[in-house]
């Protein structure tokens, strides 16, 4: 008797998770976090209009959600000042950028991203066979012309940015983006990850020609909604971009609930204000934290502030060990000279007490 016989570049990849989740933490060590302030999520909760919403769905859940997606295609639309034809929703931003990856990358074709990026991007690459080349930061921020550099030297076909940035909450202005656009090699697609810019400041989403094809958009319910557990992200493109997605996308991927919700919450923008007020107000509170234990808080265009550790990684991995240790739930970039930090999301006034307290604890035995 033998298994299924895999293809020979899946039978080449290693069982990756991009994250490990604070559930599986959990079990790990047989208790639950008493602040969840590492995965970026809104504490702050989905608008109760759209939880109405979801709730009046589920008596109609025997029924698929609709597959052409027609009734939020056509409010994401409005919302934008576009066409419906020229947005497509599906399983958040990962689902999405799966399927944007399996529509342009064969085995071997190159892909342009920063190294210490969002590595669920760099998953779906390595999944389709696709050539990763990496640049690395600036700073605290991704550097578009290296990024430009590189897809000329490669001829990529993609070239992966998320503005504002994961996992480091810097932020271009939109003017550097349009540049960027306006320098891409020709044939290189810019895939811009735009999962924070319902929290980052005005002037950082720029102006692009609804038809232009050489960017897609990816933007979410995820973060400034609090919708993440629904799993719903858009992307925005030229038709033709947008069009293919129907070749290979789930077309039930989306059911009922997750679209009722999705539609009430982008209907319910006064929840979105206060939603930005409260990750304002936040993002300062952990700066202040920060800065009380000699930490440096990096300005942050996000639900989620970065502070610098000021040593190496090895002292950040700890401090992070540490914090766990004290049931603060928090994350780390993952690549040198970004792993000196620990990264901190927004969350309620009793969240961030937590962690204050936690903080100065977890730096002495970190040290020690």
């Amino acid at each position: 008797m033998t298994g299924p016989r895999f293809t020979p570049l899946v039978e080449s990849l290693p069982a990756t998770v991009p994250f490990t989740g604070p559930e599986t933490l959990e079990r790990r060590r047989g208790r639950a976090f008493a602040a969840r302030l590492g995965a970026n999520e809104s504490l702050f909760g989905p608008s109760p209009k759209a939880v109405a919403a979801m709730a009046d769905a589920a008596a109609g859940t025997w029924m698929y959600g609709d597959p052409d997606l027609q009734d939020l295609r056509t409010a994401l639309a409005a919302h934008h000042g576009i066409s419906p034809a020229q947005v497509m929703p599906g399983e958040g931003i990962d689902g999405l950028l799966g399927l944007i990856v399996r529509m342009t990358i064969g085995p071997g074709d190159a892909v342009v991203t920063s190294d210490g990026a969002y590595p669920t991007f760099n998953f779906h690459v390595a999944g389709f066979g696709g050539a990763l080349h990496k640049v690395p930061y600036r700073g605290h921020h991704e550097d578009p012309q290296a990024l430009l550099d590189r897809a000329q030297s490669t001829a990529a076909k993609l070239v992966y940015l998320s503005n504002p940035d994961n996992p480091m909450g810097s932020h271009h202005p939109a003017a550097v983006i349009e540049a960027m656009i306006d320098s891409l090699p020709d044939g290189t697609l810019l895939v811009l990850d735009e999962a924070y810019i319902d929290l980052a400041p005005e002037g950082t989403a720029p102006c692009v020609a609804p038809d232009d094809p050489r960017v897609i958009r990816m933007r979410t319910f995820s973060k400034g909604y609090g919708l993440a557990g629904l799993r719903v992200g858009y992307a925005m493109g030229a038709e033709d971009v947008i069009r293919s997605f129907d070749k290979v996308r789930n077309h039930f991927g989306l059911g009922r609930i997750a679209q009722a919700g999705a539609l009430a919450a982008l209907a319910d923008q006064d929840w979105l204000a206060q939603v930005r007020a409260q990750v304002v107000t936040a993002r300062a509170t952990i700066a202040t934290v920060a800065r009380d234990n000699g930490l440096t808080p990096l300005p942050s265009a996000t639900n989620f502030v970065t502070i610098d550790c000021g040593r190496d990684g090895d002292f950040a991995r700890r401090l992070l060990a540490e914090l766990l240790a004290r049931d603060i739930f928090l994350r780390m970039p993952g690549v040198a000279p970004l792993d000196r930090c620990i990264r901190v999301s927004c969350g309620t006034p009793a969240d961030l007490a937590a962690f204050a307290k936690a903080l100065p604890q977890a730096l002495t035995a970190a040290k020690g």
